[in-house]
């Protein structure tokens, strides 16, 4: 199958780059592109496939042992001396977000395993991206387990497959390289930094740029083969410079001067653990290579540190990661950090081709050229249950607090309409969970049958994976030995008899924010205790790997300001915008919270969902307010929604108006002021027995 040039992809050049040092030296670690959809990462990715050089593996190996060094634990060794070889193409392997544990890390055959004592191996997805790339779209969209499997497997080299006592290990070397859209949710910070590289890449703005991108795709839509004729010598001239580079690899000399630069460096963005110093220098070598040079410069430190380090600096949830490059060279200086050592410099490829991102003779150029010497090739009541946690549990991370003198709040009576206030000082906040046990995706919230957690029972198998329950299979097939002829030691095992484990641990909820930004909630700077409250919910589910949204009421409607979505860090930023101002139409809010549930539920049956109303329970907009709100919470309630009214009235006289609210929604009702996991106060709770 033809893919679009690599060459001829326009504005990705930070992208390009990385790609290119983590293929000439694996051991960078591999590459996570965050970029907005249409930025062609995908594109890129696929394109590199073919620039990677063919690799020599043993003639009827499942897992592309090298001839000059094959695995000695190979499932399918050991091999011979002397094995018949041959060449292939590298591969890339594109991991799908749906994949089962079992697709990925391969499977044993369990019938045989139980019955014969044989170990039938089915190599998964790791295996075959051994000495080559594995692609993950939408990395950010897998389970948090497999994100797990699939780093370990980058960062030890070796895919591992535990079933019931029966392990199998083998080689799996790969280039890992992992695409995201920050909108729909980020990676845990502990993952995050299993990557070497990162880079933000967004659609170019100027307009000339744009036009020619989408002439470059018009045109290989209407005939690719003479848009990869247009290039293919760019692209050999590329192959043939990594290949160069994966050779001087070896020769290129770290010195102590570079090396003692580079750990200043890190320490003074103050990032954690020591892998941020190990990718940079092998960035820095593998880039040093790039360029030909046998020893490692200030630019070379300079270009490995733009992409290893953001993702590794200290900052808060919600920021994006990032990378002062001012500071960057104040830290590194104007002086070389070693002399160059005797001996001639080595040349790159025979031809000494240009830049890699340069185009053909006869294509137009996007970006000024760049000279092989400077720095880069590249332009650098209810159904909830409510958890209580310890309170010396570590804190949050607080997200970073708005200046709130350019949107100050009024210290009494209702603010004027549109008013933005600035947001508190968030906190660490209990934990609520939606009662019962769900079957939703895995996460930290709620009680759940998921694939992972403690054992709580068997069922039968029905072709799908999972972990077997020995006991329970044993059980099964216990009565049936005599029948089934078994004369000796042994258990004869059927198909029929394989129980799995059904295992109960947590899942992810859809946690819906249904907030008043009416004028009473302003007075007397309510609305900033409201913020600092719901970012720090926000920070939780950020943590628990829920789905968040925003619904907001004022004046005389509400507004789903921002669907359900991962993405944490959207509904933050529309929550530090939020105006509030105007009269409060709680029944509309609460219509508009309904609807955008039943949609999600069509949508995500599985996700269970957990509506947080913040308000202080007044209900001043359009006719017979007060009756359509009690009308729209007692709906609610009716549809078994899980809920929780967090109060916000304060001061000396309260009307109770949230309580009311919270026993016609049949919820959890919590002052607002007892959200922080500190405060022992028990709130008043209202639950009803969940229907069957």
């Amino acid at each position: 199958m033809r893919t679009f040039p690599f060459t001829a992809v326009v504005g990705s050049d930070d992208m390009a780059l990385a790609l290119i040092l983590t293929t000439v030296s694996p051991e960078v670690g591999g590459v996570l592109v965050r970029g907005e959809k249409g930025t062609a990462k995908s594109t890129m990715v696929r394109a590199l496939a073919g620039l990677l050089p063919a690799v020599d593996v043993i003639e009827g190996c499942r897992f592309s042992c090298d001839p000059a060094d094959p695995d000695p634990a190979c499932p399918d060794g050991p091999h011979p001396a002397g094995a018949p070889a041959t060449t292939r193409p590298a591969k890339l392997v594109e991991l799908p977000v749906g994949a089962t544990e079992d697709r990925v890390i391969g499977s044993l055959h369990l019938e045989k395993a139980l019955t014969a004592g044989v170990t039938e191996y089915e190599p998964g997805l790791l295996a075959a991206a051994h000495r080559g790339l594995l692609y993950v779209d939408e990395v950010n969209l897998l389970h948090d387990h497999l994100v797990d499997l699939l780093l370990d497997a980058a960062a030890m080299g070796r895919g591992t497959v535990e079933r019931e006592g029966v392990s199998i290990a083998h080689a799996a070397r790969f280039v890992l390289v992992g695409t995201m859209n920050p909108e729909e949710g980020e990676l845990r910070p502990q993952l995050l930094d299993r990557f070497g590289l990162t880079v933000e890449i967004a659609a170019p703005r100027d307009p000339a740029v744009r036009a020619e991108v989408v002439r470059r795709r018009l045109a290989y839509d209407a005939d690719p083969d003479t848009v990869a004729a247009r290039y293919a010598d760019a692209e050999a001239d590329l192959a043939r410079r990594i290949r160069s580079a994966r050779t001087g690899l070896p020769t290129v000399v770290l010195g102590d001067g570079a090396l003692t630069k580079i750990a200043q460096v890190c320490a003074s963005f103050e990032v954690d653990g020591m892998r941020a110093d190990l990718v940079t220098a092998r960035a820095a070598v593998a880039h040093a290579a790039w360029h030909g040079r046998r020893y490692v410069t200030r630019e070379d430190i300079r270009a490995a540190a733009r992409l290893a380090l953001p993702h590794r600096r200290r900052r808060n949830p919600f920021d994006a990661p990032g990378l002062d490059e001012e500071l960057l060279d104040r830290i590194l200086g104007d002086d070389e950090p070693d002399p160059p050592p005797p001996g001639p410099e080595v040349d790159p490829s025979p031809q000494a081709p240009a830049d890699a991102g340069s185009e053909p003779a006869d294509g137009p150029r996007t970006e000024a050229g760049s000279d092989a010497d400077s720095g880069s090739d590249f332009d650098s009541g209810s159904d909830l249950e409510r958890v209580e946690e310890p309170a010396t549990a570590q804190a949050a991370d607080p997200a970073t607090e708005p200046d709130r003198a350019s949107n100050p709040t009024p210290a009494t009576g209702p603010a004027p309409a549109g008013t933005v206030s600035g947001t508190g000082q968030p906190f660490r906040p209990k934990l609520f969970t939606v009662a019962g046990v769900g079957a939703g995706e895995p996460g930290r919230r709620s009680r759940a049958i998921t694939s992972n957690g403690r054992t709580v029972g068997a069922t039968p198998f029905v072709g799908r994976g999972g972990a077997v329950h020995l006991t329970a299979t044993v059980r099964a097939a216990a009565p049936h030995q005599r029948r089934r002829g078994r004369t000796g030691p042994g258990l004869l095992v059927g198909r029929d008899d394989l129980r799995l484990a059904v295992k109960q641990g947590r899942e992810a909820n859809l946690v819906l924010f249904c907030v008043d930004a009416s004028g009473s909630m302003a007075a007397r700077a309510r609305m900033e205790a409201v913020k600092a409250a719901v970012l720090s919910l926000l920070t939780d589910a950020y943590q628990r790997r829920d789905k968040v949204g925003l619904v907001t009421f004022r004046g005389g409607a509400a507004d789903l300001a921002l669907p359900p979505t991962s993405s944490v860090e959207a509904a933050a930023r529309r929550l530090e915008m939020l105006p509030a101002g105007g009269r409060t139409p709680l029944a509309e809010g609460l219509l508009c919270a309904a609807h955008t549930l039943r949609v999600e539920r069509i949508r995500d049956p599985r996700r269970r969902p957990l509506l947080v109303v913040v308000t202080d329970g007044r209900a001043t907009s359009g006719p017979d307010a007060v009756a359509r709100s009690r009308r729209a919470a007692t709906a609610l309630a009716a549809e078994g929604i899980a809920a929780l009214v967090l109060d916000c009235e304060t001061g000396r006289f309260r009307m109770g108006l949230a309580a009311r609210l919270a026993e016609h929604l049949q919820a959890d009702y919590v002052p607002i002021t007892d959200v922080a996991a500190s405060v022992l106060t028990t709130s008043v709770a209202r639950h009803r027995a969940r229907v069957a």
